[in-house]
């Protein structure tokens, strides 16, 4: 869903951009939607450099966050 969302996001950015009048200042790209596992209280793996799932509690508060 994250993937979607930022798809949609680039392609209103690039929307908005080729649209925009000529004076005014360009729109800022979008961020990417967080994803569970990744940035702020994901939990790392010591030693493994591969990444690892998401375990049930991160998906469930992901999903149960404020928009």
């Amino acid at each position: 869903m994250a993937a979607v969302v930022d798809h949609l996001a680039v392609a209103n950015w690039m929307f908005a951009t080729v649209n925009r009048d000529e004076d005014t200042e360009p729109a800022d790209y979008p961020e990417p939607v967080p994803r569970p596992g990744e940035g702020e209280g994901a939990v790392e793996t010591a030693g493994s450099p591969e990444p690892r799932g998401a375990t049930l509690a991160e998906v469930v508060a992901f999903l149960n966050a404020p928009a």
